[in-house]
């Protein structure tokens, strides 16, 4: 029997709001990290002030609008800088970005450029490569976008990318303690199945979902778990970490660094290819590094706000 497909009617905005499309998170302290990888440790008391979160991840619409705009150019659609990346593979100097193709045969799991591949001319709008498009797709979240990108959206809005402590507890949606989100979500866009040659749709997608298809967390939110890996603005590092070099098992950055040199941001909540069997990472103490100027096909981000509340 096919998988039911969520319905998928983007949440209607209330222009009438004082800030639409965004949600008030309010001030808390939470149990920050988890205990399922050793990058996401030590847990550790933190507190956040309260902010404007977008209810959902930013949406191809919303992003074409900025470009006609602004007249913007993504870091995929760029002509490769040799001053900025100068040790780049030839390979790797024609504008893309990494997108996912399910393999039709694995040789091991180890090696992830069976399905992560450098597509020559994928952007945000070729997302899979050129011969793909957005047509019909305004809904669902941009991808390939890099750190760059995001923020000048998100500053061309009067906004922000969230830190990390801000995203989490967002996620968490009012949870203090860790380790409450460990099982994979139901109502979320992730992997069942055998990754990454099989996916039984269970959740109604095999690959990204349109934005608000499922039930949000209690604070209004959609799809903090699942479907796209989202940006936050805080750099990779590991003061406060356990280990210098986490597992990236199912980022395209553990096997194929585009800049050696490139500074890394934290990216958060999984995406569509989080699976239990693979990559549980499908939650909201996950974090994993992103090189800043590698689009991917499972990565997007929203947008904060930092005015008073409601």
């Amino acid at each position: 029997m096919a998988a039911a497909v969520p319905a998928c009617s983007t949440p209607a905005i209330d222009s009438s709001a004082r800030y639409p499309g965004m949600v008030w998170v309010p001030a808390g302290q939470f149990d920050m990290g988890d205990t399922k990888y050793p990058e996401e440790g030590p847990i550790r008391p933190t507190r956040v002030d309260g902010f404007w979160m977008d209810r959902t991840e930013v949406r191809n619409d919303e992003f074409a609008a900025f470009v006609q705009a602004t007249g913007y150019v993504t870091v995929a659609e760029r002509a490769w800088d040799a001053q900025r990346q100068p040790d780049l593979a030839p390979a790797l100097r024609a504008p893309g970005a990494v997108v996912f193709a399910m393999p039709t045969k694995l040789h091991s799991r180890n090696d992830l450029q069976q399905w992560w591949q450098y597509v020559a001319g994928a952007q945000w709008r070729h997302p899979g490569g050129p011969s793909t498009d957005i047509q019909g797709r305004g809904q669902f979240p941009v991808v390939t976008v890099t750190y760059e990108d995001a923020l000048a959206y998100a500053t061309w809005k009067g906004r922000s990318l969230p830190t990390e402590s801000q995203w989490e507890w967002a996620a968490r949606a009012g949870e203090v303690k860790a380790a409450k989100d460990h099982d994979q979500p139901h109502g979320a866009n992730t992997w069942q199945g055998v990754f990454p040659v099989l996916n039984s749709a269970d959740d109604g997608f095999v690959g990204l979902a349109p934005v608000g298809c499922y039930t949000p967390n209690a604070w209004g939110l959609y799809d903090m778990m699942g479907n796209v890996w989202e940006m936050t603005r805080d750099l990779y590092t590991e003061d406060h970490r356990t280990v210098a070099s986490p597992k990236a098992e199912n980022s395209p950055d553990s096997t194929l660094i585009r800049n050696a040199s490139a500074r890394q941001r934290v990216i958060k909540g999984g995406s569509f290819l989080c699976s239990p069997d693979y990559c549980m990472r499908y939650r909201s103490g996950s974090r994993q590094p992103q090189e800043e100027d590698l689009g991917t096909s499972h990565l997007g981000f929203r947008t904060v706000l930092l005015a008073p509340g409601p």
